[in-house]
């Protein structure tokens, strides 16, 4: 199982003028705290007969970028997008990047060794195939 480490809060140091009516300036010093801010991409469970099928929706990465593991009937996916290097002014920004973590609760018992992994066009596609009742029939 990959761990990946939570970074700790930065701060810095900002300087403002706020101007006071009649146009005096007054200088004012605060300490702004920024942290890194883990998201979470769109992710969708569904079940079918065999399996469970979870799917995330996260563009630009690789397949070895991707952490995932399962303990305790939660599956964790994480990773982190790397933004584009050059510096930019925003006009509109809704593309995350940096850490993302998805967990899912499983309500059904899977088979941890058989677990298939896809990552396709933006989609990473799990499958987790369900544990199988043997269950046997009483015959007379």
């Amino acid at each position: 199982m990959k761990v990946m480490e939570t970074k700790s809060d930065t701060s810095r140091d900002v300087w403002l003028a706020p101007v006071e009516p009649g146009g005096k300036i007054r200088h004012l010093h605060l300490r702004v705290g920024s942290s890194s801010r883990v998201w979470s991409p769109p992710t969708d469970v569904y079940e079918t007969e065999d399996a469970v099928v979870v799917r995330l929706e996260v563009a630009g990465m690789q397949d070895a970028e991707f952490s995932i593991s399962l303990e305790d009937r939660v599956l964790t996916i994480q990773g982190s997008r790397a933004d584009l290097p050059e510096r930019r002014a925003y006009h509109q920004m809704e593309i995350h990047f940096g850490e993302f973590r998805s967990q899912v609760v499983l309500h059904w018992a899977v088979e941890q060794e058989s677990i298939e992994a896809t990552y396709i066009d933006g989609f990473l596609r799990l499958v987790l195939p369900k544990v199988k009742s043997h269950h046997g029939e009483i015959g007379e």
